[in-house]
């Protein structure tokens, strides 16, 4: 019989975040979100529980527990406080990044560095989206071109800027996405590893945004920025194993966006049951009781979506079936978080929208989310393409900056 319900293991290990979020992130949201970063207790209590590696190989030193447990941990963390969840040390999307592009070889000398006992703090990016689209081709304006270094051995020579990245200023290496063939459009995209010391490399600007304040997003620049030829990572289909890698960290995106979704009901819900107004709760209207009953259906079927997709990639199916469910569950999962907080504002009335009540800060949150991965469009773009049986056209199935900017 099909189960995705969690194994004894992860229940387990799904209670001890859950717990780390109620005692330590759950009273700090507004703490964190006026400091605008995470508390260094709350991120030594992650660490310890090894939260940042859940999904790095365990030839890296990493756990390898599967797409199926990060979600459900995602989640928890995601209904504490979303924005923590983006502040915690770790690889990150860096980490997702290496594995489905980068080599064995390559994932060992990259990730290893996170195993180490200095590594507390230590953060991994992705810099891929732009400040706008390039003027006369599609395809990044950020390139990269090969160089002789002064010893003669080639290289390759990385120029451009990169915004909205994910612990830019936090982070001591970097998957950056730049344009190798400018007549291919996206299909001529590389990747490459650079590490935050390289001379070339300057962290600018941290972005003031809507949402997710406890997060930080921001500007890489790079100009002359030289690595090796070993830096660049090369898959065999760098479109599918781009594909992969956004539908993967889209799930987590959208695993942190349910837990929101979750929260933002029980708070409506909470708050239903003891407003009371001509001599009832309002919870009690049927208005407002058909308003809760839809959320909950949103939230629970939206569950379901994100767990099957995980399973499917911790099952190794067929990489289109993959990318499709991944799609279909992200796409809803944030239209799904911005009607639960959407409502749970205006569930409380007056009240929603003053600071004194969390309702505010999940619609804003849950609005940035939407932003975090590939869009709900390019989503939708996806999964049509594979229903069709149509090619994987890089322009079309992978976020680009004339679709949206995102953050990653």
């Amino acid at each position: 019989m099909l189960s995705f319900e969690p194994t004894e293991e992860q229940r387990m290990m799904r209670d001890s975040v859950a717990e780390l979020a109620r005692a330590r992130l759950s009273p700090a949201v507004r703490s964190h979100e006026r400091a605008r970063e995470i508390a260094a207790d709350v991120r030594v209590a992650a660490a310890d529980l090894g939260l940042g590696m859940v999904l790095v190989p365990s030839d890296c030193g990493g756990a390898e527990l599967g797409l199926r447990t990060a979600v459900l941990l995602e989640e928890e963390l995601g209904r504490a406080d979303a924005a923590a969840a983006f502040g915690l040390p770790g690889p990150g999307a860096f980490g997702l990044a290496l594995v489905e592009l980068g080599s064995p070889a390559q994932q060992e000398q990259w990730l290893e560095p996170f195993t180490r006992p200095d590594a507390l703090d230590r953060y991994g990016a992705v810099a891929f989206s732009e400040p706008r689209p390039h003027p006369t081709r599609a395809g990044f304006s950020t390139t990269a071109r090969k160089v002789l270094g002064d010893d003669g051995v080639e290289a390759w020579q990385l120029d451009g800027e990169k915004r909205f990245v994910g612990n830019a200023e936090h982070a001591d290496r970097f998957v950056v996405f730049a344009q190798l063939d400018e007549s291919a459009g996206y299909g001529g995209v590389g990747a490459f590893v650079v590490l935050r010391d390289n001379p070339g490399l300057a962290v600018t600007a941290r972005h003031a945004t809507l949402g997710l304040e406890a997060a930080s997003f921001g500007v890489v620049a790079l100009a002359n920025a030289r690595v090796d030829a070993a830096a660049r990572l090369e898959p065999a289909d760098f479109t599918l194993a781009s594909a992969r890698f956004f539908a993967k960290y889209a799930l987590v995106v959208a695993a942190r966006a349910l837990g929101l979704a979750h929260s933002a009901f029980e708070l409506a819900r909470e708050y239903c049951d003891t407003r009371v107004a001509f001599g009832k709760p309002i919870g009690h209207f049927q208005a407002v009781a058909f308003t809760l009953a839809d959320r909950l259906m949103d939230v629970e079927s939206a569950r379901w979506l994100v767990w099957k997709a995980a399973w499917m990639f911790d099952e190794n199916k067929h990489d289109r079936e993959c990318l499709a469910a991944s799609a279909r569950a992200a796409a809803q999962v944030h239209e799904v978080a911005m009607r639960c907080a959407d409502d749970c504002v205006s569930l409380h009335g007056g009240a929603g929208f003053i600071r004194d009540v969390v309702a505010e800060k999940l619609m804003r949150d849950a609005k940035q989310l939407a932003l975090i991965g590939p869009s709900v469009a390019t989503l939708d773009q996806l999964a049509a393409t594979i229903e069709l049986g149509a090619s994987l056209d890089p322009g079309l199935v992978l976020p680009t900056i004339e679709g949206q900017a995102i953050f990653t």
